[in-house]
């Protein structure tokens, strides 16, 4: 890795997201979102599906999101592939353009989770769990940037990931029975798994997410291939 190449996209790339009104805008919504249930649980402890659906709406929303929208609109401007074929190597484009998003995750779900309860997570398991869904949500929003190839089309993507990853403790609440197959599938989301792990003080989830991470970054790594190589 080349530090100076990574802190000239990290610094290109800061001033690009404090352009972005809609970049600005997304960082808050975990945050009123934790406002909300504080409100409507009142002194209560909220129950551990709900601080998790907190997490899963900042890595969706922020993570993914910011990581969707630079990457197309490097891919919109024509400026991705000039980086690409820069001196830069992919590991230097790729840490330089996260630590940006890292930054604004690592503020955002900070401050969403004092407001909610941060308890939870004082563990190494918890810690770990929460590294690896950035991770995955991060690889995600980059395999589907680069083959964006406007900001607009980047709508129709952050949707289901939101829904799909993010929202996916929300399933519990449509009243399914416990062996339906839309649950079975949703168990095995890496939220669903990061509340098992706490439900049963396991390691196992923890390996199940990994998997998920690493899906993700093959699913990267060939976008960022085909990317390379497309005229």
């Amino acid at each position: 890795m080349n530090v100076q190449r990574i802190s000239a996209i990290f610094e290109k790339d800061i001033k690009d997201f404090m352009k972005n009104m809609m970049l600005l805008m997304m960082p808050l919504i975990p945050i009123v979102l934790s406002l909300m249930y504080t409100r409507i649980g009142g002194d209560e402890e909220l129950p551990i599906f709900l601080i998790y659906l907190v997490v899963g709406v900042t890595f969706s929303a922020v993570t993914s999101s910011c990581m969707m929208t630079m990457m197309a609109e490097e891919n919109e401007k024509k400026t991705l592939r000039g980086l690409i074929l820069s001196p830069a190597s992919f590991l230097d484009i790729m840490v330089g353009k996260s630590l940006v998003t890292g930054l604004i995750t690592l503020i955002s779900l900070a401050v969403s989770l004092v407001i909610i309860g941060i308890e939870p997570f004082f563990s190494i398991r918890a810690i770990l769990g929460l590294v690896l869904m950035f991770l995955f949500f991060l690889f995600l929003g980059i395999g589907i940037g680069l083959f964006s190839n406007s900001i607009a089309a980047t709508s129709a993507y952050l949707m289901p990931v939101m829904f799909l990853f993010g929202f996916t403790p929300m399933i519990r609440l449509l009243g399914l029975a416990e062996d339906s197959i839309a649950i079975t599938i949703a168990d095995t989301f890496p939220i669903m798994q990061a509340i098992e792990m706490h439900d049963s003080a396991s390691w196992l989830p923890l390996g199940i997410i990994t998997i998920w991470v690493l899906a993700a970054a093959i699913f990267m790594y060939v976008c960022f291939k085909k990317t390379m190589t497309d005229d």
